[in-house]
């Protein structure tokens, strides 16, 4: 049974997915504030975060930035619906995904299903993958670029796993929803494209300077091929 985190203030919300996640084998212990949040979180014992951004004692994005700066647990983000802005910072942050308020839990058990099926390994592809300095071990969920160690939450590391599959040709932003976020593709959600912009920051350009992530207006993204003699 999957163990999940909800950081949230609402206590009779919590009450009701309590009951509604453990229906659907879960197991949930909830937290009302962001330093107990924190606290937990870093705890290493869930599969999964649930957060809210309006938290006492230390709001949702102070909380996602100490997770992140310690641990890559998996994080979903609780925005107030139709505030673009929350949903594209928690992003921005390192939240594997978002959910606006309010909402109804079969949508909440369908993405944390999603989520977590981005952080488990594809046994039937080959698990090795590089191009230049930079290299992907799927089966250690590990990368490095030039040697070192780099850190991705779990959408951006399936986020490159899948474009450098395809390293010198071009993904659709609709094959890359699919396949990383496991949802259908919508045209108002740009959340696949803030995935790509922190994943390029991330990785940083080859020794010439060229990016190692492109963009195809109109079409999606493709790794380039390292320059000759890099």
């Amino acid at each position: 049974m999957e163990k999940i985190l909800l950081v949230d203030d609402d206590l009779e919300l919590c009450d009701l997915l309590r009951e509604y996640l453990e229906a659907e084998g879960f197991s949930l212990d909830a937290v009302h504030d962001g330093r107990s949040g924190v606290d937990r979180a870093l705890q290493g014992r869930y599969a999964l975060a649930v957060l809210d951004i309006m938290l006492p004692v230390m709001g949702g994005f102070d909380v996602l930035r100490e997770i992140r700066s310690r641990s890559s647990l998996p994080v979903l983000m609780l925005t107030a619906r139709g505030d673009d802005i929350d949903r594209i910072v928690g992003l921005e942050m390192g939240a594997d995904d978002y959910l606006p308020k309010p909402f109804n839990p079969r949508e909440l058990v369908a993405r944390i299903r999603a989520v977590l099926r981005r952080g488990r390994v594809d046994e039937g592809a080959s698990s090795l993958l590089s191009a230049g300095d930079l290299e992907l071990d799927g089966g250690a969920r590990a990368v490095r670029v030039g040697g070192q160690p780099l850190e991705l939450t779990s959408v951006e590391f399936n986020l490159l796993e899948t474009l450098l599959r395809s390293a010198g040709q071009v993904v659709a932003r609709e094959k890359l929803v699919l396949q990383v976020l496991k949802r259908p593709y919508s045209p108002f959600d740009r959340s696949i494209d803030v995935h790509v912009s922190n994943l390029r920051k991330k990785l940083g350009s080859y020794g010439d300077g060229s990016e190692r992530i492109k963009t195809l207006r109109g079409e999606g993204y493709f790794f380039a091929l390292p320059p000759e003699g890099i």
